[in-house]
């Protein structure tokens, strides 16, 4: 179904999680059928129902008036055609498992969440086709900003599912004159995309910190987009995913924005700050500290050469100054910007062969 069409196609959404970005989506549904959001907290409940506002995460935009909210889990889990999944990765598996109890066994699940399962390593839809078996799951991703879409400003976004056909149904539901949705077929390079680029924009943050200048943040993403690329492919994405808004546009957006949390954590290690220390003082969850060490493990497994991420994590998880990190790359080693392309050059006999 095309999102311009007009049609009388109409079902029930809920979005669990009342953070930003769940908030956010829970908006746009809303343009376009009955939806409904669960969070824990009461008075973010209260405020979205009297108020139209989420008071804790949201408290300057308004929400669309039809939007409603719960705090009965059950209740908005077993009523929904649509479940989308907003919860942050920490708390999604066991969300999952608490959705398994009420969902009824034709109901797509759509995910939020940008990041990977510790231990695991696993990307969210791989937990929810553990957790909810023999169902269309998917993702909704690309550079997507809450603040910026709430006050009316306009974006892109990809909804990948494993059944195309549902993507091409779920497409309108989710398109709002602002907020232009593409379908896509490649699940895992969408979600990759979303996972990976977190790792970068706390380097790109890092490098604004410290005041590095513009040449600096643009080089490192663009580098970043490379190891991104080479990894997500490894991975069983499409390289053209990974250009595109799921990969280079969300990658850009994060790294750029001082909305961002990625962003903001690494400005916060570049100025000198201690990694425990920001975390502490944040209330939402920066996906990018937990990913550096995933991807730092998926990079070692698959072979793939990554000294940006490499030096993200030794920042993150070993201590390491960004002085130092930032030296590590400068004096790594430098082969063809390309990378396998390299190997496709002939040489001459020239003396400088």
């Amino acid at each position: 179904m095309a999102a311009d069409s007009d049609t009388s196609f109409k079902i029930r959404v809920t979005v669990l999680g009342g953070g930003s970005w769940g908030t956010t989506v829970a908006h746009l549904c809303a343009h376009n059928a009955p939806t409904t959001i669960w969070a824990r907290d009461e008075a973010t409940v209260e405020s979205i129902n009297s108020h139209h506002i989420n008071s804790k995460y949201l408290p300057d935009y308004t929400l669309h008036e039809d939007l409603t909210a719960t705090t009965d889990f059950e209740q908005a889990v077993a009523e929904t055609d649509l479940l989308i999944m907003g919860v942050p990765t920490s708390a999604f598996r066991a969300t999952a498992q608490r959705v398994a109890q009420t969902i009824r066994p034709w109901v797509p699940v759509v995910s939020l969440a940008k990041g990977f399962e510790e231990g695991s390593a696993l990307r969210m839809t791989q937990i929810l086709q553990e957790e909810l078996p023999s169902r269309p799951v998917g993702v909704l991703t690309g550079p997507n900003l809450a603040k910026e879409i709430l006050a009316g400003n306009p974006t892109g976004a990809v909804i990948a599912m494993t059944e195309f056909h549902i993507a091409e149904r779920l497409q309108s539901v989710f398109t709002t004159p602002g907020f232009r949705v593409f379908t896509h077929h490649d699940v895992v390079g969408c979600e990759l995309g979303g996972a990976l680029k977190n790792v970068y924009a706390l380097a790109a943050g890092a490098i604004e910190g410290r005041k590095q200048g513009d040449n600096a943040r643009a080089a490192m993403i663009t580098r970043g987009l490379a190891e991104l690329i080479e990894l997500g492919t490894k991975l069983g994405g499409e390289p053209l995913t990974l250009a595109g808004l799921a990969g280079m546009g969300d990658l850009l957006a994060t790294c750029i924005s001082p909305q961002s949390r990625n962003s903001h954590v690494g400005r916060q290690l570049g100025e000198g700050k201690p990694i425990a220390q920001i975390l502490e003082e944040m209330d939402q969850v920066a996906e990018g500290v937990k990913a550096a060490k995933v991807v730092k493990g998926l990079a070692d497994e698959h072979g793939v050469w990554m000294p940006i991420a490499a030096q993200v994590y030794a920042v993150c998880w070993e201590g390491k100054d960004p002085d130092w990190a930032q030296d590590s790359l400068m004096r790594g080693r430098v082969g063809h910007e390309a990378g396998v392309l390299a190997t496709n050059h002939t040489h001459s006999s020239s003396p400088w062969s």
